[in-house]
Order: structure tokens, then sequence, then C-alpha cells
């Protein structure tokens, strides 16, 4: 383990940037809308750049429309309708990056237990609770060399719902 910070929040700006920059290979970010790293342009032109160096670039959204994003809305006190909102704005933000060679983004349905962000044997791992904002939720950073078994779990996760998330035309 690398890191474990108490709140999202209090991630340095500096980690997530060392941490998609440094990547070789991968990058992959499994959320509900990760509206925090859309609005950050610098962030947007950094994994566009990424990609446009032959690094694999993949987003894995909420579907805005799907019952675990509403549920998830709920349950943080913000309401369906304000969670939906917020991932339809990320859908916004990302989208000129699915013009990238190299970049997909897809949507999915599921429950999201945890946030995951990936960059090849790094992860950010945001692990959710019960009615907390995900902002407000504690974020370990592990890495798959020396946290292979645990590492190891968050990765087949996040392939899981890579594999069952749809393109954003709608295709698989």
């Amino acid at each position: 383990m690398q890191a474990v910070y108490a709140h999202r929040w209090a991630v340095p700006q500096t980690v997530w940037r060392r941490l998609f920059q440094a990547a070789s290979r991968e990058i992959v970010i499994l959320t509900y809308s990760s509206l925090f790293l859309a609005e950050d342009t610098g962030i947007i032109r950094l994994l566009a750049g990424r990609a446009r160096q032959g690094v694999k670039v993949r987003i894995l959204l909420g579907n805005p429309d799907s019952p675990e994003v509403a549920a998830r809305g709920t349950e943080e006190g913000i309401g369906a309708d304000v969670m939906a909102a917020r991932v339809r704005n990320a859908l916004t933000l990302y989208r000129p990056l699915a013009e990238v060679d190299g970049v997909e983004i897809r949507l999915h349905q599921t429950v999201l237990y945890n946030s995951i962000y990936r960059a090849d044997d790094d992860l950010l791992v945001n692990v959710h609770a019960y009615a907390t904002p995900a902002a407000q939720a504690p974020v370990i950073h592990l890495t798959t060399i020396q946290d292979e078994d645990s590492a190891a779990v968050y990765v087949t996760s996040l392939e899981r719902v890579w594999t069952i998330g749809k393109a954003l035309d709608g295709s698989q």
C-alpha cells in the first residue's frame, strides 16, 4: 500500500496528475461520474495527450438513466435527479475524449462499491460508504506489484464492470 487518504478531496491534485502521467500502457477510470476530474481541463488534456502517445484510456461512467445511479443520489442525500445530472455533466465534459484514438467511454448499470482509478500497476480506490458522498470517503493507493492480492480484487472488479458496460452509442 502506497498511501491512505481520509477523504477523496484530500488526495493532492499532484497525485492525480502523477498517476495518469506515469501510465505507459493503460489508464482506466471506473466511477459514476468523476465530475471532479472531468471539470479539470488539465486532466482532460493530460488524458488526451496520453492516448495520443499510445496509452489506452478507458472511462466507465454510470448510466445516468439507471436505477443504480438514482439510488446512489438518494443515498447520498442529494437526490436521484442531481446524481443523474452530475453524470450527464461529466459525460458532456468527457465526450471530446471519445474523438481521440485510443480512448473508449462506456456506461455501466452496476452498484458501484468503489470508484477505481488505474494507471498501469497503480490504483487509487475510492472506498464508498453508504450515505457518504464519494468525496468524503477514503482513498487507498495500491500497486499491483506490492499489493498483488488486494489490488487484484479491484482490478478484477473493474474488468468485470468494463465487460458488461455499453459504449456511448449503445453498442457493447
